[in-house]
């Protein structure tokens, strides 16, 4: 089992930046999974967002968000990161933290364990 709780949302105008965090916490080692990011908007489906490997060393992201947004892990503390930089209003959603196993599984959108969800509201 594996605990996942999200924090760093928050209001931001359009072009600022948040960073989001990620700490988890449970038996296995931190560092067994990939850790990734999901949102979801009002009336939309959960849409992957990024990813990140084991040891850091891959990362992958959405088309949408790709060079604003960045993936990070500090193994030591056990948690992932996501800066957000030159938001935009459509990037307004609830913002999930997700772990597993698998990296390719994660990105299709099957993680084992998911976070509570931190808001993320951009005004335009």
């Amino acid at each position: 089992q594996v605990q996942l709780v999200e924090s760093g949302g928050g209001l931001v105008q359009a072009g600022g930046s948040l960073r989001l965090s990620c700490a988890a916490s449970g038996r296995r080692a931190f560092s067994n999974y990939a850790m990734g990011w999901f949102r979801q908007a009002p009336g939309k489906e959960r849409d992957f967002v990024a990813v990140i490997s084991w040891n850091g060393g891959s990362t992958d992201y959405a088309d949408s968000v790709k060079g604003r947004f960045t993936i990070s892990r500090d193994n030591a503390k056990k948690t992932v990161y996501l800066q957000m930089n030159s938001l935009k209003a459509e990037d307004t959603a609830v913002y999930y933290c997700a772990a597993d196993a698998g990296y390719t599984r994660l990105v299709a959108g099957g993680p084992d364990y998911w976070g509570q969800g931190t808001q993320v509201t951009v005004s335009s």
